[in-house]
């Protein structure tokens, strides 16, 4: 038997109406704040985020999905979804339009790491990216817009990390004295550090390996080298939140696990992901347009959330989450069939969630439109289909009504605006 590839998972219902309805929310919130859709491809020239990402990330020398195409370009899945959206605004001279772009995303990404809960090959994110301002209300914003985010979605006792990891000034100061400090910590560190501490030795910070935290701990805080910019910048984000009552704590070891990021990193955790407790992390990244070779000027800031891991956290929710039926028509002989399938098109047209049943046995009928959790089931034999009225049954109550054709379609015409 063929199976999913390991990794891949198919998303069944009933979550997938739970995944569908937390898209349609976070729509809804994106609208608010003046966001956008774009779609970009699934797969781009690998040299996109070679250059974008950094050859020295592990997204790029372990995990990406890469392969020659037929006249020997280098082709990659895409592994995260900035550097693609990046690609389109200069690509597309969007800076040409009026305004800030805000730019939301939705969609699957690809990366060959170990599958774990909450991990898999193809992955799922929801973000956003707002390109065209380097000023600090603007990370406090699209905070903010992330705080509303996962409220409205029904996530709750979740923390905000907050963190600057300074700019092309700063940085290489903080990086020449942590390169110094991983020295003498170097050999204690797990194998991905001490290959870090050479190529990426900010990722050091980020490890999650819980042997390494105590010599982590002892290393410097860029906190400690921001220049005079990159310090009001940061104040300013950090007093906008407080003005607007959004709690966050700060975590001088949160950096981004991308090169092209810059300045206000951020990271929210939730409780019960256990270990891995991170729903979704984002940054400011106003170098990355260069990185791509664009003379374009395009600081920017965005985030993404993990959506697999998003759904982990409303797992409870989503698995009590039952589909309601508007009406099931149980059909008793084939003439009673031909007219519900006449009267099941009248209905749907109307607005209303309808089914119609193929067991001529009423019990039966009866049986699955409890099971499908409906709210009336219409009864229709011979007798209903010579006189044209109808027995209505309420499924919660047991109670029955004869009902007019007239009278079933007008009632059943604004089920969903009455919560009928």
């Amino acid at each position: 038997m063929i199976k999913a590839v390991r990794g891949t998972r198919d998303i069944l219902p009933p979550v997938a109406g739970a995944w569908a309805e937390v898209e349609s929310k976070v729509r809804c919130i994106f609208r608010r704040y003046r966001c956008e859709e774009i779609r970009t491809p699934a797969f781009e020239e690998s040299e996109l985020f070679s250059r974008g990402v950094g050859e020295e990330t592990d997204i790029v020398s372990k995990e990406m999905y890469t392969f020659t195409d037929r006249d020997g370009s280098s082709i990659t899945l895409r592994p995260e979804n900035t550097a693609s959206v990046m690609r389109a605004y200069i690509e597309h001279r969007l800076d040409q339009r009026p305004g800030i772009q805000k730019l939301f995303y939705i969609g699957p990404m690809f990366r060959r790491e170990r599958p774990q809960k909450g991990r898999y090959r193809q992955f799922h994110q929801i973000g956003a990216e707002v390109i065209g301002s380097d000023r600090p209300e603007v990370d406090a914003e699209v905070i903010t817009l992330v705080y509303d985010l996962l409220q409205e979605t029904g996530v709750d006792d979740f923390r905000i990390l907050l963190n600057s990891v300074g700019c092309s000034d700063c940085r290489p100061v903080f990086l020449a004295r942590l390169k110094d400090s991983l020295v003498s910590v170097k050999k204690e560190l797990c194998q991905d550090c001490q290959r870090r501490s050479e190529t990426n030795p900010l990722r050091v910070l980020d490890c999650k390996v819980s042997a390494d935290q105590q010599f982590i701990d002892q290393l410097p805080s860029i906190v400690d080298s921001h220049c005079q910019s990159c310090r009001e910048h940061f104040e300013v984000v950090k007093g906008t939140l407080t003005d607007l009552h959004i709690p966050f704590t700060i975590q001088p070891r949160l950096v981004r696990g991308l090169d092209y990021y810059m300045r206000t990193t951020f990271e929210f955790t939730q409780g019960t992901l256990g270990a891995q407790n991170s729903i979704l992390g984002g940054g400011r990244y106003d170098g990355l347009a260069a990185q791509l070779g664009s003379r374009i000027y395009a600081p920017g800031i965005g985030f993404s959330i993990g959506q697999d891991r998003l759904m982990m956290a409303l797992e409870e929710r989503c698995g009590q989450r039952r589909d309601s039926l508007d009406l099931f028509l149980a059909p008793l002989g084939v003439p009673a069939a031909r007219l519900c399938a006449v009267l099941a098109h009248e209905l749907r047209g109307g607005g209303a969630t309808v089914e119609v049943g193929v067991d001529a046995k009423l019990k039966r009928a009866l049986e699955l439109a409890h099971k499908l959790n409906a709210r009336y089931t219409l009864i229709v034999g011979d007798d209903e289909v010579r006189t044209g009225q109808f027995l209505l049954k309420d499924m919660s109550t047991g109670s029955q009504e004869l009902v007019s054709r007239q009278h079933l379609l007008s009632k059943f015409s604004t089920a969903t605006e009455h919560g009928i």
